[in-house]
């Protein structure tokens, strides 16, 4: 059974496309500078239209994480147990992501760890991961 893929929509394709060319991508507020992610459609902070794709250099530590060690869907069931953290961005605390830790074994996961971006493809869609550092 194939793993699910995310769909690109039009508020977030960039964040696909730069993830294909190996990238990492979040808006950036160009009227206060504030960082976005998931992608939203006006900033939150100042209410600004203006909201630019931007690369990040893809470092950050684990703001918090869980271990899954039940497969709600039966594509992951090999996977287990895996990681899936929150990964704070060095550009801005307060710029999280949803992600998965890999190349560690679950049990030496750590708040705090630092962490920086991979890319998995699957079925032609490259998904953002953390390595530790």
């Amino acid at each position: 059974m194939p793993k699910p893929v995310p769909v690109a929509d039009e508020a977030s394709a960039f964040y696909w496309d730069a993830a294909a060319r190996g990238q990492l991508a979040v808006q950036r507020c160009a009227t206060c500078g504030a960082w976005h992610y998931p992608p939203v459609r006006a900033c939150p902070r100042c209410q600004g239209e203006d909201l630019q794709p931007t690369e990040v250099a893809g470092s950050g530590t684990v703001y918090t994480f869980v271990v899954v060690r039940q497969a709600f869907d039966p594509a992951f069931a090999a996977d287990l147990p895996y990681v899936v953290a929150m990964v704070a961005l060095d550009e801005d605390p307060g710029l999280r992501l949803l992600t998965n830790i890999v190349g560690v074994a679950p049990e030496q996961v750590r708040v705090g760890m630092p962490v920086r971006v991979a890319f998995e493809q699957r079925d032609g869609v490259h998904l953002p991961v953390f390595r530790p550092c």
